[in-house]
């Protein structure tokens, strides 16, 4: 799916064009990304998912205000599930933590068992949102921007790596989503997304549409993991979006590198220092952004000449 920069600015100003009247942006990027390179309807493209949601940051947060109850339930259920593997003080992350509508309520339930809370998202605006909802809710959390696919975490580094529907958007890339949330686990991850397979139909067809993940089971097992559970969830916002569970388990408790972060780029030692975080064994430096690390591998500035 490579674009000319051009096409990248169109599709930018595109969608955001699309938002303003109210459009569905999604859709949108998908047909011209289909008329522009040929076979691009069906996937999602990830500067498509970045800007679609983006402009939509804040939203999540005003259905979670609307719809507390909701929330609550879905926090309770998502809680559930994670404390089935965190140890007593142990770290826990959420993929695509949005707007931290979810982490929030998992941390209110599980909070004398974390000892650290991580989150990333895609969008720097999300996460804006996301720091200003947990403080509003007496609640912290390490949140930073990152790439699902390429997630600047040492190998085995959090107890507890959890999604909740942000695998979603990434059809046709189950194995390199998989592959990450493997990698940076020590005991195991926790999966809450569509699960097309159990889904109607109707809902398959929904799912199709929308580019949505497949076959996660599957892919989970080609990639070797021990799959404990694999079901449909009693509690779901939308039936023709239908939650599932996959747990996927570390059969053996792995130890985790004695650096942390890592860059993105070259897997090197990430540190944090004033406003950066910085990798000094290839140079190269990740800026901050209003208190929010940015941790893409897009991000990176050469800086060999830096001193730290």
């Amino acid at each position: 799916m490579d674009l000319t920069s051009a096409e990248l600015g169109q599709l930018i100003v595109g969608m955001r064009a699309e938002y303003a009247n109210g459009n569905n942006v999604m859709a949108y990027a998908r047909n011209v990304l289909g008329k522009t390179i040929g076979g691009g309807g069906g996937q999602n493209h990830r500067l498509a998912t970045l800007v679609a949601y983006d402009l939509q940051a804040g939203t999540y947060v005003e259905v979670t205000k609307n719809n507390p109850d909701f929330n609550q339930q879905w926090c309770k259920q998502l809680a559930g599930l994670i404390a089935l593997f965190l140890p007593k003080g142990g770290s826990l992350l959420e993929l695509g933590v949005g707007e931290a509508t979810t982490i929030n309520g998992v941390l209110q339930l599980l909070n004398t068992d974390i000892g650290d809370a991580y989150g990333f998202d895609i969008s720097w605006s999300r996460i804006a949102v996301a720091n200003h909802w947990l403080h509003e809710n007496s609640q912290k959390a390490n949140l930073f921007v990152a790439d699902l696919m390429n997630i600047p975490l040492a190998d085995n580094s959090i107890d507890v790596v959890y999604s909740s529907h942000s695998l979603e958007p990434n059809g046709g890339n189950e194995l390199p989503c998989l592959t990450e949330c493997l990698r940076i686990a020590r005991h195991a991850v926790v999966l809450v997304e569509p699960l097309y397979e159990l889904a109607s139909p109707e809902a398959q067809q929904r799912m199709r549409n929308h580019g949505y993940v497949q076959g996660l089971k599957q892919a989970a097992e080609q990639l070797g993991a021990e799959v404990l559970d694999y079901r449909l969830l009693d509690i779901t916002s939308n039936p023709l979006n239908p939650s599932g569970v996959v747990i996927l388990h570390k059969s053996s408790i792995q130890n985790a590198k004695s650096s942390f972060w890592q860059c993105p780029l070259t897997g090197s030692q990430l540190k944090p220092s004033d406003d950066i975080y910085y990798a000094s064994e290839v140079g190269i430096t990740y800026p901050i952004l209003r208190s929010i690390p940015m941790l893409r591998s897009e991000h990176a500035i050469i800086t060999s000449g830096l001193k730290v």
